[in-house]
């Protein structure tokens, strides 16, 4: 168990999901969060970070910082997903075994397992088959992290383990036009129809594709309950258990929207995976289960789209 007063650091705190981490661990009452903007702490330099942690020395570390995107930006940035994402776990799993962090919480990304994974994937298909080219980077950079984790606990004894939450979604997310993923993007996209009295929105793909989605308060509460609760060196998926098509998906945000217009596709542009469901028994056999539904999630993210616009500039 993480100690009330124990002195907490979570990289990525300005994040959509950094930044849950620490409401949830502020509602539970830990006391002692270390934060760093990246102005303050750049996490691709060693330097920097090795003397962060020399003079802070964490108890326990949450690794939520990384470059994310969706399909766009990996697609235009594969060198810089990989490099910036592997040099800066690198750096910061590093500096806290040297320093003698109790506990370090990796987080990664669903993205990590094969592209024709058989459904709903279990974390030992990792590594089995070849990677969704579109994302290749990102995976293979998220895929050292944990197993940097995994060999730290081999060689020397340390308790770091590694979470691979699935799409997830809520406050504090990028809505940027090119640059974010499929949810935030669709409450955007519909939003700015509704406004303008656009008759139609054009959205990505066929729509026959499957995705899971998560609510990121949910995600960041699984988070601290494991931090407390399991050691090991494989992964734990952080998911519903749920998916439903694309499709689908932009029917319940233009519901909840309320946009009334038509939505068409745009099958030249890429799908992706085409399913990529968590097998979560693993997580439910360890005690935690989900408790936002998706409609009521979208619902609580469109509220803070409208509260917090500077986020669309992104």
């Amino acid at each position: 168990m993480m100690e009330k007063d124990g002195k907490i650091y979570v990289a990525g705190h300005r994040g959509m999901v950094g930044s849950a981490i620490c409401r949830v661990l502020e509602k539970q009452g830990y006391t002692n969060i270390v934060t760093r903007s990246h102005n303050e702490l750049n996490l691709c330099r060693q330097d920097e970070v090795e003397a962060f942690f020399g003079q802070e020395k964490p108890d326990y570390v949450f690794l939520a910082a990384a470059k994310v995107g969706g399909i766009m930006a990996n697609n235009e940035a594969l060198a810089d997903f990989m490099y910036e994402n592997m040099i800066l776990e690198m750096n910061v799993i590093h500096s806290a075994w040297q320093n003698g962090c109790k506990k370090l919480m990796f987080l990664g990304s669903s993205c990590i397992y094969p592209k024709l994974a058989p459904q709903p994937i279990k974390e030992s298909c990792l590594l089995t088959s070849s990677l969704e080219e579109t994302n290749e980077a990102y995976a293979l950079a998220k895929i050292s992290g944990l197993k940097y984790c995994e060999y730290l606990n081999r060689q020397y004894g340390t308790d770091f383990i590694s979470v691979m939450p699935t799409n997830l979604y809520g406050p504090n997310d990028n809505y940027h036009p090119d640059h974010s993923h499929v949810l935030p993007a669709m409450i955007r996209r519909f939003h700015e129809a509704k406004v303008s009295g656009a008759p139609e929105v054009v959205c990505w793909g066929t729509g026959s594709v499957l995705r899971e989605f998560l609510y990121v308060d949910d995600m960041a509460d699984a988070c601290v309950y494991l931090m407390n609760t399991y050691s090991g060196n494989e992964t734990v998926n952080l998911g519903t258990g749920k998916d439903m098509t694309i499709r689908e998906l932009a029917e319940l945000v233009a519901k909840v929207v309320g946009y009334v217009g038509a939505i068409r596709w745009d099958s030249s542009k890429p799908d992706g995976t085409p399913r990529k469901l968590l097998d979560v028994s693993k997580l439910e056999a360890l005690g935690y289960h989900y408790t936002t539904e998706l409609e009521d999630g979208i619902r609580l993210a469109y509220r803070d789209f409208l509260e917090n616009p500077i986020r669309t500039e992104r």
